[in-house]
């Protein structure tokens, strides 16, 4: 992957396809690997950018404070970088929290969003139950687990029984990735820091841009309450349900999911 240095980092990213561009970010932890069933879909139409969070990937993973205002600003330094004005822009969880900053302090740099789920932070977003948030921001759970234990630990979180027994291809490939490049700890806990300072509820209605917002019911991490919630806050929203999906639902769900986003996308072209 090339490399821009964006601020105090240097950012690892790839461009695939042409068109419109469309611009990619990853949840808490997990780099851009994970757009793996994303990218040969969109990229046929868009000019689809992918990237390394700081903290995570092979981009730089500096141990000081995070906030999503700082990694808002990595996205806008990164698209300056590459020499892009304005993108369709799709943040999945953590990634959907940045692409609501984003959007907020960038809006001429947005030419419509995408959240996936994710929430709004703050004293509106509803919160996973306590076994979710052990999983999530325990510290010292994760110090004491390897990185492949890591990531099989993850998999109930994200997918439901059924598709975790029916697709050991898949399951291993997502192993597999998530170990090749593992997220440091401190990527983790400056993550973490960003997502406790989240809070965009009352701002929300100051985004213009179209905006489509897709979770599933399923969703343990981040409640599907959080996405109506989303949807009720931001004008003209669209809300796409994915019946009994959870987390993963970039994965499981990929081919039912695509198809909503790429029909939004085609809907709200700038050149169309």
């Amino acid at each position: 992957m090339p490399t821009a240095k964006v601020g105090d980092i240097n950012i690892n990213y790839k461009v695939h396809g042409e068109g419109e561009a469309l611009v990619l970010i990853n949840g808490y932890g997990s780099n851009s690997r994970s757009w793996l069933l994303e990218i040969p879909t969109f990229s046929q139409e868009f000019q689809v950018v992918t990237f390394d969070n700081r903290g995570t990937g092979q981009s730089d993973k500096p141990d000081i404070p995070y906030t999503m205002e700082m990694m808002a600003g990595d996205v806008a330094g990164l698209l300056e970088a590459i020499g892009i004005d304005a993108a369709h822009v799709y943040g999945v969880s953590m990634g959907g929290m940045i692409a609501q900053e984003f959007t907020l302090r960038y809006p001429d740099k947005v030419i419509s969003l995408i959240l996936g789920c994710t929430n709004c932070g703050g004293r509106h977003s509803i919160r996973p139950d306590e076994e979710v948030m052990t999983f999530l921001f325990d510290a010292e759970r994760m110090k004491r687990l390897t990185p492949e234990e890591g990531a099989r630990e993850s998999l109930p979180f994200l997918f439901s029984q059924k598709f975790i027994d029916n697709n050991v291809d898949i399951i291993e490939q997502i192993v597999t990735q998530r170990v090749e490049y593992v997220t440091p700890l401190h990527g983790y806990t400056r993550q973490a820091q960003a997502i406790m300072g989240h809070d965009t509820y009352d701002r929300l209605p100051q985004i213009e841009v179209p905006t489509l917002v897709i979770a599933g019911t399923a969703d343990r991490l981040v409640p599907f309450e959080n996405s109506k919630t989303l949807a009720s806050q931001i004008p003209n929203a669209e809300l796409v349900i994915l019946e009994n999906m959870g987390h993963g639902y970039l994965v499981e769900a990929a081919e039912e999911a695509n198809k909503a986003i790429l029909d939004f996308l085609r809907r709200h072209r700038r050149s169309s």
